[in-house]
């Protein structure tokens, strides 16, 4: 285990610097549909596979904040690496909820690496010790490289588990052929009959933190939400490099100067740094008031919960419009694999889609402020 903790500072400045190991790799993850080994090992060595572990276990126990600034970063470089990064951290906050003697088992090594679906696709019978699992999930993200694999599961009481595997008895299925993405390895995966011991499972909605630290009480879909609109804010960055880049360079056809001497350039270009800074910064300040709650001892109302999942969602689509603005611009060249922005795009809107960020959720946020009954369990 750590000694100390690395600061949020620390922690971004880490993923910054992983990121020429993930744009070196990045065009082999888009033709193999999964992470390259380089790029997964140089993320578990730079500890941004379980950002959300607490430090009882020997993890960073990285505040909200960090978390989303270090995904976005890693996004930059590679939106799949990003994602992967968002999937296993996001899950690694499990940790706290998880009975010690399982908590240790799977997190107290750093090499360790976890993700799955929390979606209740599995259905648990009750044994003697614990449960007996079957079931087949999508969106499998970064399985491939996980030690140990989560998949949510209802018993006979219609009661949510999140119920952990090791990777050896979960059966993975090549299902992955995206549009965008495409380098997380994003695959269907499958439990057949597999025994978890009580105690190796977690009841997300009900479940007391074994170990008394903020993240523990942090609601998880609001994390999962802003770690999805982090991949989308670190992508965004990278395509408004990309289309500055370009600019400087390129002259339109039937142009007597440069992009970047265009008067629509300027403009689009400014526009995209506008809504990108206004998004990010919208998602950090909500967190940021969040974490102060939990912090402090505080539960979380619906109402705060709702404003973190606006600005989740609206930090996803404000990055898909700054995308937008950089691909637009760079005309032609931007369809060719060879330009980092076609990667971009794709990348940018097969993120929209996830269910944490999709309309649907602004939909429920807006009844919640507006007074309406709503089911707020998924917020």
């Amino acid at each position: 285990m750590r000694s100390e903790r690395p600061s949020g500072a620390a922690l971004v400045e880490a993923a910054y610097a992983v990121g020429p190991v993930v744009r070196e790799h990045a065009d082999e993850a888009e033709a193999a549909r999964h992470l390259s080994r380089p790029v997964v090992d140089a993320l578990v060595d730079a500890g941004l596979m379980r950002l959300c572990v607490p430090a009882a276990y020997g993890g960073p126990e990285a505040d909200p904040m960090t978390v989303v600034e270090a995904i976005a970063a890693v996004a930059e470089a590679d939106g799949a690496a990003g994602w992967c990064t968002m999937i296993a951290t996001t899950t690694s906050s499990m940790a706290a909820l998880l009975a010690p003697e399982f908590a240790k088992e799977i997190y107290a090594d750093p090499q360790i690496v976890t993700g799955g679906t929390f979606a209740p696709n599995g259905r648990a019978e009750v044994v003697d010790g614990g449960h007996v699992v079957s079931g087949r999930w999508q969106w499998g993200s970064g399985t491939g490289h996980c030690q140990w694999i989560l998949g949510g599961a209802l018993t006979v009481e219609d009661e949510l588990h999140l119920m952990y595997a090791p990777a050896t008895q979960v059966e993975l299925i090549d299902t992955w052929h995206s549009a965008g993405l495409r380098g997380t390895g994003s695959g269907d995966f499958r439990f057949d009959a597999v025994f978890v011991p009580a105690g190796r499972s977690v009841q997300p909605f009900t479940a007391r933190p074994f170990v008394d630290c903020p993240m523990g009480h942090f609601p998880i879909f609001t994390l999962l939400a802003s770690g999805t609109a982090a991949v989308a804010l670190g992508i965004a960055r990278r395509a408004i490099d990309e289309i500055v880049a370009l600019a400087q360079g390129k002259t339109p056809q039937f142009a007597s100067r440069s992009l970047a001497q265009s008067p629509l350039a300027q403009l689009d270009v400014a526009r995209a740094e506008g809504a990108l800074g206004g998004a990010r910064a919208f998602l950090v300040d909500e967190l940021d008031r969040t974490w102060r709650i939990v912090s402090a001892g505080d539960p979380v109302d619906v109402t705060r919960r709702a404003r973190i999942r606006i600005a989740a969602g609206h930090a996803t689509a404000e990055a898909a419009r700054a995308v937008d603005l950089a691909y637009h611009l760079g005309g032609g060249s931007s369809v060719f694999t060879s330009n980092p922005l076609q990667r971009c795009f794709r990348d940018v809107h097969t993120a929209t889609q996830h269910l944490m960020v999709q309309p649907r959720a602004l939909e429920t946020a807006g009844k919640v402020l507006l007074g309406v009954d709503v089911d707020t369990s998924t917020l």
